[in-house]
């Protein structure tokens, strides 16, 4: 290493570390402070003593003699012994909870108690009133306590404004949503702070029978569903919040949607309270009265009324620990998230695969921060390369598939069909071939809904796909080929995922920052939808049970059945965007306009989970549901993927797509839009 190139490592390190003469000047001082408060605690002991003896008996006053050289150093020394072990000296007055106020009664307590001992001990001395011991603890403990309580009220009134300095600027009023310990940390954090940015004027709970009761000295105005009445009471009064503070954590779905409905039509703002355990180090550090935290906007993946969905961790830990594991398309949502979900189950390695080199470098690295002891590889390949992947296969040897590479932009794959019939039809069977080749136990297919009554070639490229698999895994289930444990193909069928690559949230809020208008194709088009981490979940759910034991699974699978994701109701995307408009602070057409903008090619206006001849059963595995789809041979499958694959890479579209047709017969390409054929 040159001279120049050690010279800033060397100052990055000497700034890094404190200087000696700073560190123990901090440690003159904390140690000041404790000898501080051991003289304070000394005096009030001394002062407390005379006053119990005085309430105990006026005139039964010790010697002078041993009053002042043994009594009250004695009482000093019996407070100053009592209040090591709850750390009596170490107490920030100011910052006195009450935890800490519990400990300064017990120390109270306890060096009365030893005072009285010593006394009993020595003879030197015994007081009139038997009751006398009980008058000195009292005493002693208000003693102590006194000076902590008014330190603490002093600074709860400096921090609300009525001693100090003025804030900034002045406090802005909320609103606070939610009860319990999350209210509580929440004002405890405002009470902190010696210029607070948010002020309390009331409190919502979510049960109604709370109101009239206080937290902190904050009054409870209603429940939540009295939200509208409390707030034109407050405006009425002339105190309204400018914001509503969601404190409780848990408060979702319908509920949640209520709130910001109520607060939209009053002209409120609504955002929720940080997590106050999860400050970031620098905050954490810093002291308590000059942390600042900064309210957050309400994301729309929080309105999604989803109900948590119980999962088999355990069956999930044995399906991946100790294997080898490869997820293909590991650079996009799906996969990245398969990704770091498979990691944190402990595989032998973890292999990730991805065309796209920012992608796959990006996710690479956050698993190495995350994940440094998984073992794991990032290789770059393109699913249609058979010869790449077959070799790839060979050396990884992986046990565990998830095939999540795919082209899934709808309107991108209208554009160029044939792209989109080599990566999601000949690609999955590539995968699926090569996996089987160097036996692996198990391999699981990422699905859409779109493959359901397809009208876009995406849809019909990934329903081929489906066909393939479910073939494939009938075979293997049914003990075909002539092979002892077969591979299993486990397909995996769900809707959108809210927040992917090119999904309509990421859109809106892109849409949002240039001011709109935010685009929507047609007023009536609706979507499934489920949160990216949920959607993994329940795939690691649905492969532990299809990859499992014949008595474990459901008989449907040995038809061909594929798994699809329970995902609640659809909702409309008109719906969506104006909830995003709302939950910027901003007024559907008014603010921010929207748009309509006609189907786009491929599109139709509702997706379907199941065909109307596959009809869905519930398994005992809550989320997901298995259907029976029409099935092939694999063989038939397999000759038709290699007949367009063969016209596509010709580019002969027209051939290609009527080859699709044939084998997805449901196919009804949307006729008002039709494909770009390159013919």
């Amino acid at each position: 290493m040159t001279g120049t190139q050690a010279l800033p490592r060397a100052r990055m390190q000497g700034g890094a570390s404190p200087t000696p003469g700073r560190g123990l000047y901090a440690a003159f001082m904390a140690l000041t402070r404790i000898l501080l408060n051991l003289g304070l605690d000394a005096l009030l002991a001394a002062l407390a003593l005379p006053l119990a003896v005085w309430m105990a008996s006026p005139g039964g006053w010790p010697p002078p003699p041993l009053w002042w050289l043994g009594a009250i150093p004695g009482a000093v020394a019996a407070l100053l012994l009592a209040g090591l072990p709850v750390r009596l000296p170490q107490q920030y007055w100011r910052f006195a909870a009450l935890k800490d106020l519990v400990a300064v009664v017990g120390a109270g307590v306890g060096g009365a108690v030893l005072f009285t001992l010593g006394l009993a001990l020595l003879g030197a001395w015994r007081p009139d009133n038997a009751a006398f011991a009980l008058i000195h603890a009292g005493t002693q403990a208000a003693a102590l306590l006194a000076p902590r309580v008014v330190g603490r009220l002093r600074q709860e009134r400096r921090t609300n404004g009525s001693l100090g300095l003025a804030a900034a600027q002045p406090a802005q009023p909320v609103l606070l949503v939610g009860t319990g310990d999350a209210a509580d940390l929440f004002i405890r954090a405002l009470l902190q702070q010696r210029s607070p940015g948010y002020r309390v004027v009331g409190i919502l709970a979510r049960r109604p029978r709370a109101a009239g009761r206080r937290i902190h000295g904050y009054p409870i105005l209603g429940g939540f569903e009295e939200a509208a009445e409390v707030l034109d009471r407050l405006r009425a009064e002339g105190r309204p919040p400018a914001t509503l503070v969601l404190a409780d954590p848990d408060l979702q779905g319908p509920e949640l949607e209520s709130l910001l409905d109520v607060a939209d039509r009053h002209g409120v703002l609504v955002k929720r309270a940080p997590r106050l355990t999860a400050l970031d180090p620098a905050r954490r550090e810093a002291p308590a009265a000059s942390r600042r935290f900064d309210l957050r906007p309400v994301a729309i993946e929080e309105l999604l009324d989803r109900p948590q969905v119980p999962l088999d961790r355990e069956g999930m830990a044995r399906l991946v620990q100790g294997r080898r594991v490869l997820v293909t398309g590991a650079g996009g949502t799906i996969g990245g998230e398969l990704a770091r979900q498979v990691a944190a189950l402990g595989p032998a390695q973890l292999t990730l695969l991805d065309h796209g080199e920012f992608a796959l470098y990006s996710i690479d690295l956050e698993l190495a921060e995350s994940h440094p002891g998984v073992p794991r590889r990032a290789m770059l390949a393109d699913v249609r390369d058979a010869a790449r992947v077959a070799a790839l296969m060979a050396e990884v040897r992986p046990e565990l598939v998830f095939h999540a590479a795919a082209l899934k932009h709808v309107p991108m794959v209208e554009n160029d069909p044939l792209e989109g019939l080599l990566t999601n039809a000949l690609g999955t069977r590539i995968i699926a071939d090569a996996a089987r080749a160097v036996g692996c136990r198990a391999m699981v297919f990422i699905s859409t809904d779109k493959a359901v009554n397809p009208t876009s070639v995406m849809g019909a490229s990934k329903r081929l796909a489906e066909m393939y698999c479910q073939a494939l895994d009938k075979q293997a289930r049914s003990g075909a080929g002539g092979q002892g444990q077969a591979m299993r193909c486990v397909t995996v069928r769900f809707g959108n995922v809210l927040g992917s690559t090119g999904s309509v949230v990421p859109l809106f809020r892109r849409q949002l920052e240039r001011g709109g208008p935010l685009t929507v194709t047609h007023p009536d088009m609706r979507r499934y939808f489920m949160t990216v981490r949920e959607a993994v979940g329940l795939v690691l759910q649905a492969s532990v049970v299809g990859a499992g034991e014949r008595q474990d699974q459901p008989p449907e699978l040995a038809d061909g059945g594929i798994f699809v994701l329970d995902m609640g109701k659809p909702v409309k995307i008109v719906d969506m965007a104006r909830r995003m408009i709302r939950l910027a602070g901003l007024r559907p057409d008014e603010d921010i306009e929207i748009r309509f903008t006609g189907l786009r090619p491929g599109e139709k206006l509702y997706e379907e989970l199941f065909h109307g001849q596959e009809p869905p059963r519930p398994t005992r595995f809550a989320g997901l549901l298995v259907a029976t789809p029409r099935t092939t041979d694999a063989g038939a499958v397999g000759a038709a993927i290699d007949t367009i694959a063969t016209a596509a890479r010709q580019g002969a579209a027209k051939p290609a797509l009527a080859r699709l047709a044939e084998m997805v017969p449901e196919f009804d390409h949307n006729p008002g839009a039709p494909p770009v054929t390159r013919t």
